[in-house]
């Protein structure tokens, strides 16, 4: 069972920064693949970007070329790096984990708030 804890949100001027991280409480092996979605009042749940504990990364089009998801393999942490933030940004930050294609738990989030 793995346990993923996020930190880091907070409420931020459109055009401004922060960062995301996430504690993940387990075993990575080179089959996982941890990410973040994001979830905003009355919206669908959206993906935003994963890593490989190899470090290949993937970005939702939304975000491309604005926010950098990493890992940190000897602290089992991955953050993301939120830049040029913009109100649709705002949402709860969940990251979680992937056993190859079987999501195996997700935290409790981390709220972002951009104002315009």
């Amino acid at each position: 069972q793995v346990q993923l804890v996020e930190s880091g949100g907070g409420l931020v001027q459109a055009g401004g920064s922060l960062t995301l991280s996430c504690v993940i409480i387990g075993t990575i092996s080179s089959s996982h693949t941890m990410g973040w979605y994001r979830q905003a009042p009355g919206q669908q749940r959206e993906y935003v970007a994963n890593i490989t504990s190899g470090g290949t990364t993937e970005y939702a089009e939304a975000v491309h070329g604005r926010f950098t998801i990493s890992i940190d393999n000897a602290k089992n942490t991955i953050h993301l790096q939120m830049n040029s933030l913009k109100f649709e940004d705002t949402g709860v930050y969940h990251c979680y984990r992937k056993y190859a294609w079987y999501l195996e738990g997700w935290g409790q989030g981390t709220l972002v708030t951009v104002s315009s």
